[in-house]
């Protein structure tokens, strides 16, 4: 088997875990980690789809032989305008933690009113692009709708994965498996679209 390297432009080994059960064995997946000497861009972008692409640029200008994967993510609440939308890692400052973030949310959505039935319409968003050797090569998009509830509900996952119930689900990412989360998640949706354009699909 011909096992090919994908660099994925993060030190969030959540997500590394998480590409690489999604991309399989046929690939080797490491990330920033691995490379601590590489700069970190600034994420000036405005869309989920720019700050990927200033990552991936970035990382791959420095290991040009490399195919690098950079995704930004994040949530979409649409009784606060989208919110945290591209601001999601940072939402509660720059130095926030995933619980931290998760505090500011349920803080400002005391006193909205619930849109449906159980909580707030919201979505995860992601933007995954793929370049080498400075030039992104493509960009891919996945989301999956859902809501917010008020009380985080289970332990598993990341960011805001406890207080998120997916569209078909009675139960948060929080709980769900990792198996049924990847089958479903906005990354995983993403990751589909890059192993289709790789041949790999």
């Amino acid at each position: 088997m011909n096992i090919r390297t994908l660099l994925v432009a993060t030190s969030n080994a959540h997500k590394t875990q998480e590409i690489q059960a999604m991309l399989g064995d046929c690939w080797q997946v490491e990330d920033l980690r691995a490379h601590p000497h590489l700069p970190s861009p600034d994420e000036t972008g405005e869309t989920f789809e720019a700050n990927a692409r200033i990552k991936a640029e970035a990382a791959s200008r420095e290991l040009p032989d490399l195919l690098v994967l950079s995704d930004d993510s994040g949530l979409e609440v649409d009784a606060l305008g989208k919110a945290p939308g591209v601001r999601s890692a940072r939402y509660a400052g720059p130095e926030a933690r995933d619980a931290d973030n998760r505090e500011r949310l349920k803080a400002e959505l005391t006193g909205v009113p619930q849109d449906r039935e159980g909580g707030w319409a919201a979505r995860f968003r992601c933007c995954m692009a793929l370049a080498q050797g400075g030039e992104t090569l493509a960009h891919f998009e996945g989301a999956v709708e859902g809501w917010v509830i008020a009380s985080e509900q289970g332990e598993g996952g990341f960011g805001y994965d406890a207080l998120f119930v997916p569209e078909g689900h009675a139960d948060s990412f929080g709980v769900l498996s990792a198996a049924v989360k990847n089958q479903l998640s906005h990354r995983a949706r993403a990751l589909e679209r890059v192993r289709d354009y790789l041949g790999n699909g």
